[in-house]
């Protein structure tokens, strides 16, 4: 009895209060500002909850890190990702939010792979 009471105040609240359930979103990044590099691809994590992109920028003659976090995999699955799309050594251009605290990551909103073409970010 107890728990069964439990599990309604709990279902109660979560359901009163939206924001509790609320994704984690965009808010450690700057969304009126867009930056965009051209850099060499080191790492790609598919895995959840998002996939991660790992580049270096050549700036000024010295090598800058960088990463980027996309979507889930099995979103980028669906829009014609595999754990291959991207590999080391691949010339990229990534677009994307940068971090408010100045720290080389980007929230990635457009990414174009060798070749010119533009990859899909969400699932048709």
């Amino acid at each position: 009895m107890k728990a069964a009471l439990l599990v309604g105040v709990t279902l109660g609240v979560l359901a009163s209060n939206p924001s509790v359930l609320a994704h984690h979103g965009g808010a450690a990044f700057d969304q009126a500002q867009t930056v965009t590099f051209k850099g060499t691809v080191t790492e790609m994590s598919f895995t959840n909850p998002h996939v991660l992109v790992y580049w270096d920028v050549t700036k000024d003659g010295a090598v800058e890190k960088w990463s980027g976090w996309l979507t889930a995999p099995n979103k980028l699955a669906r829009a014609g990702w595999t754990k291959m799309t991207l590999k080391p050594g691949d010339q990229i251009e990534v677009s994307g939010t940068p971090h408010k605290g100045g720290s080389k990551i980007l929230q990635i909103r457009s990414l174009v792979a060798p070749g010119g073409k533009e990859l899909p970010l969400f699932e048709q």
